[in-house]
């Protein structure tokens, strides 16, 4: 059964985009069958992934709306493992048409339970905002990755985040965890890095990764060019960085098992 894993941050330019393609792509590497659903209307994750979004016939949008089955969206990314469900601009359209649908903040979920057991993680890309899509995403997902950049007024709005999580807890997914807090864009030229990584560290606690990923011109340069950076430069230092993401999610996961056995 897929860990469903909403990587969400309702503030831009923190480099969700940059982490859905990155981490998923690193989990395949490491031999796990993934499953991105790209549900941001601005679609990056699938033109970060090589594919044109404008000549798309099947997207997120048509699972949602419920006129396609998940199943038939799915798209190779290139990455053996690794599998794509695209977005389109036409989920801009979404959150209004899905307004008078019943049970409107369940349809990723309804979509979602026949492909569960085919993958071992599914990540979902939401958009920079609160709105019906990630609310979709929120009820459906097991956790939460937030990525968090480094830079002034980091908390902003990430107060807001927690409120909407504790909310979908109370009212649609008892079960729903914060997976962890991901510190991106770190310059340690400058001190507020620092002092940012302190402050992150003092609010969330043991919930911040270990890994903190960097400035790194070669993650910026690979949306453009379609691929995610294993591809486009594997031996940067935001590949590597990527990478250690993926190693210690895993590791997460492998000692939560252990102690799942042993209560057992």
């Amino acid at each position: 059964m897929a860990k469903v894993i909403a990587i969400c941050n309702q503030k831009g330019g923190t480099g969700k985009t940059t982490t859905a393609i990155n981490l998923s792509t690193f989990l395949a590497k490491a031999n796990k069958k993934v499953l991105l659903i790209d549900i941001d209307p601005q679609g990056n994750a699938t033109s970060g992934l090589g594919v044109d979004k404008a000549s798309l016939a099947n997207s997120i949008y048509h699972v949602l709306l419920n006129q396609l089955e998940l199943d038939s969206t799915v798209l190779a990314s290139g990455i053996e493992k690794l599998s794509l469900v695209p977005s389109s601009v036409d989920l801009v359209g979404a959150e209004i048409e899905l307004v008078n649908v019943d049970e409107r903040e369940r349809r990723l979920c309804q979509c979602l339970d026949p492909v569960r057991e085919k993958f071992d993680f599914i990540l979902i890309d939401c958009p920079p905002s609160l709105g019906i899509l990630t609310l979709n995403a929120l009820v459906c997902a097991d956790s939460v990755l937030i990525p968090i950049q480094c830079e002034y007024y980091a908390l902003e709005g990430v107060t807001q985040l927690l409120k909407t999580i504790n909310l979908v807890r109370d009212n649609l997914n008892p079960a729903l965890k914060i997976e962890g807090v991901l510190l991106t864009m770190a310059d340690y030229r400058t001190n507020l890095t620092n002092e940012v990584i302190n402050e992150i560290k003092n609010f969330f606690k043991d919930r911040v990764y270990q890994t903190i990923v960097p400035r790194n011109i070669r993650l910026s340069e690979a949306p453009g060019f379609g691929k995610p950076i294993l591809l486009y430069d594997p031996h940067s230092v935001g590949a590597k960085m990527y990478e250690e993401l993926a190693k210690e999610i895993l590791s997460k996961e492998a000692i939560g098992e252990e102690q799942t056995t042993s209560t057992i």
